[in-house]
Order: C-alpha cells, then sequence, then structure tokens
C-alpha cells in the first residue's frame, strides 16, 4: 500500500512516524496493498476552510476524512485511492494538553480516526462510537507495541 504524507503547516510532527502509523493501521484492517491513502497535515485556516466547504461547518476541526474508493470497489486498471485525511497538529496539541496527552499521542489518534472514518466506521450512535473508539485504541496499542513503546517511532 503507498501512503504519502504531506506537512503543509509550522507545528512540529514526524512525517515518516505518521506512515509509519497509517500503514499499520491498513495492514491490520487488511487493506489491499493496492490501495493508497494521503495524510495532510495543515494549519487552523487551511482546516477551517475545508470544514467550511466541505462539511457546511463554521471554524477549524480536528481531523477530517474524504473518502474516495472503498477496498474491493475499484475498477481494474484504475488507481485505488482510499482517500485523505486531513489533520491539524495544532488543535490536535491543544487538545492532548487539555487531557493530559502528547501532542504525538492525539495527532495519532485523530490520524487513526480518519483512517477508520475513510474505511467505513462512524460513531453517530453509541454502540458504533463505542466500536469505533475500541478499535481506535487496539489499533494504536498494537503500533505502539511494535515500537516496543507508548510514544515511540511505531513500526519501521
Amino acid at each position: 500500500m503507498s501512503v504519502f504524507v504531506a506537512d503543509e503547516q509550522r507545528h512540529p510532527v514526524d512525517p515518516d512516524r505518521l506512515r509509519r502509523l497509517a500503514a499499520h493501521v491498513l495492514d491490520a484492517r487488511r487493506v489491499p496493498d493496492a490501495m493508497e491513502l494521503s495524510v495532510l497535515c495543515v494549519d487552523r485556516q487551511s482546516i477551517a476552510e475545508l470544514n467550511a466547504h466541505h462539511m457546511d461547518a463554521d471554524g477549524p476541526t480536528d481531523v477530517l476524512a474524504f473518502p474516495m474508493d472503498l477496498p474491493g470497489e475499484t475498477v481494474a486498471g484504475q488507481p485505488a485511492i482510499l482517500g485523505d485525511v486531513v489533520v491539524c497538529p495544532e488543535i490536535a496539541a491543544e487538545q492532548a494538553r487539555a487531557h493530559g496527552a502528547t501532542a504525538e499521542a492525539e495527532l495519532d489518534l485523530l490520524v487513526v480516526h480518519g483512517i477508520l472514518h475513510l474505511l467505513g466506521h462512524d460513531h453517530a450512535e453509541a454502540a458504533e462510537r463505542d466500536a469505533m473508539f475500541t478499535l481506535t485504541d487496539q489499533l494504536l496499542a498494537g503500533f505502539r507495541a511494535a515500537a516496543g513503546s507508548h510514544g515511540g517511532g511505531g513500526p519501521r
């Protein structure tokens, strides 16, 4: 599978770590190798503009997911693009401070959350929310275990 990470903002992030995290999630969820994913790190203004344009919502948000093709729904010979996950590291850092987490851990959570949305998971109902959040925790734990730490660089 191909994971592209673009850092289009000034808050410190580790694009290689985010690529490894995304690849771990896609592998754990058995997403076909032919699928492509983009993770975009943007600033507060950019995510606010995307939120307004695509979600008809005012103000910035922490993560947006823009699905393209679902695994198994692609046309032979055509590129298979899972979609884009757009995160705002600045907002992730603010949220992390609010609940005593690291900015890196919060950003990891948001990337996994966005990928799960691309794979069709939702949290509109309580049962869906519980299942999605449990899966998020499991995927993050697996990523960190593969790195041998609770905040390390993930699988290599």
